[in-house]
């Protein structure tokens, strides 16, 4: 069985999209630098992301009024 099973990493976020964007952001920001919140026997980004979000070590916060201004912004005619 893969652990952690994508059911166990939807209970820490609330969409597919939400889990795809963090672990992406949160892969780049390992490649960049950032210290390893957890271990793990994977010195993939992207293995070391999901398991840091499964265990509950990173999350993320939703920014609606910023894209509430963009929408906003992209339907005002020039």
């Amino acid at each position: 069985m893969i652990y952690p099973t994508l059911k166990n990493l939807l209970e820490k976020v609330d969409s597919k999209y939400t889990l795809v964007v963090a672990v992406s952001k949160r892969a780049r920001q390992i490649v960049d630098g950032q210290p390893k919140l957890t271990k793990t026997a994977s010195n993939k980004p992207v293995t070391v992301a999901v398991n840091e979000i499964a265990e509950g070590k990173i999350g993320y916060e939703r920014n609606y009024t910023k894209n509430i201004e963009q929408i906003g912004e992209s339907n005002v005619p020039q």
